[in-house]
């Protein structure tokens, strides 16, 4: 068999979509010893990182994807939204609200982008500012339910019963359509 960026590529998906995450490492390491900037390798190494946990390095490989993808002409819109959510999920608000802004700059119509952003600014207790992002979410994908959802807890916090009320109705009317 002949080895190639492909065959590693490939070969390092299957092995973390089972959960064998140092294995695909390895091959996406290989896989970059022939071609160091491919921005996809590194996007995919860093979310394998990530999966498996370590922090430090999913970063550095995500980061080094997201200036590769620009150099490559590509705008790195997946790269952006993936760093905000690993860096919100570890509790950095301040560089997870960065990459919100960057993603939003490339693309203003990325419904979890601005469904992370108002994730953060929730927890930040910026709850008007939640509150708006998580709208933006909805005016470009009005059934996404995880943003109706934080919408709903948001207008709680601020004491828009109205509003919570509504967020509860088409709740409802998305799980009916679920089942």
């Amino acid at each position: 068999m002949i080895e190639s960026l492909e065959l590693f590529n490939n070969q390092a998906i299957h092995l973390a979509s089972h959960g064998e995450y140092q294995e695909a490492i390895a091959c996406f390491k290989k896989a970059l010893q022939f071609e160091q900037s491919n921005y996809l390798l590194w996007f995919n190494m860093g979310v394998t990182y990530r999966d498996s946990g370590d922090f430090d390095k999913a970063r550095f490989a995500l980061e080094k994807a997201f200036v590769l993808a620009q150099q490559c002409g590509e705008n790195g819109e997946d790269v952006a939204e993936v760093l905000a959510q690993m860096l919100f999920a570890n509790g950095q608000y301040g560089e997870a609200i960065k990459y919100c802004n960057i993603g939003l700059t490339i693309n203003i119509r990325n419904s979890h982008i601005w469904n992370t952003l108002g994730a953060v600014l929730f927890n930040l207790e910026s709850y008007d500012k939640a509150a708006e992002a998580f709208e933006n979410a909805l005016t470009i994908s009005p059934y996404y339910y995880d943003a109706l959802f934080n919408l709903h807890d948001t207008y709680a916090e601020l004491g828009n019963e109205d509003g919570k009320r509504v967020c509860e109705i088409k709740m409802s009317e998305l799980q009916k359509k679920d089942l």
